[in-house]
């Protein structure tokens, strides 16, 4: 027999109805495969999307700051290019100001792909608001404040 106390029925309970951390893996999971629905005739992913349209920026950005602003390492950020780069959506070019770093560039084929998938984010984007019982900046405001509190 265990000398440890068990944790009450209650407790699951509370933590299940409670639980930040929970509630938001929950949303993030339904909301990665909602879009990975909707994207998945252009052979996109959700994942892929916000990578792409993190470097739809008039210059090139390094990893570095492509990798914070997706949260990313920049390990899992080179493994989330692998096959974007295999598909010539994006290409990897030297900083020319530093040949040690690496920018990150769109293709016109990989901005083909985000024209293409715009209206369709811009589609779910508008019935996902729409059917939010809160006000959406709120929420926003919030994931951004969580977000933020952690760097």
């Amino acid at each position: 027999m265990s000398n440890q106390p068990a944790i009450p029925f209650s407790t699951t309970l509370h933590v299940r109805d409670t639980c930040l951390c929970l509630h938001a893996q929950r949303a993030a999971r339904a909301l990665a495969r909602r879009f990975d629905a909707a994207f998945k005739p252009l052979g996109l992913t959700n994942g892929q999307f916000s990578l792409m349209m993190a470097l739809n920026r008039p210059e090139p950005p390094p990893m570095g700051p492509v990798a914070a602003l997706l949260a990313m390492d920049r390990t899992t950020l080179t493994a989330a290019l692998k096959p974007l780069t295999q598909r010539g959506w994006i290409t990897i070019v030297a900083d020319e100001k530093d040949r040690r770093g690496k920018r990150l560039k769109l293709t016109e084929a990989g901005m083909a792909v985000l024209v293409e998938a715009m209206p369709i984010w811009r589609r779910e984007h508008d019935e996902l608001e729409a059917g939010l019982g809160t006000d959406p900046q709120v929420l926003r405001q919030g994931l951004i404040e969580v977000a933020t509190a952690s760097e």
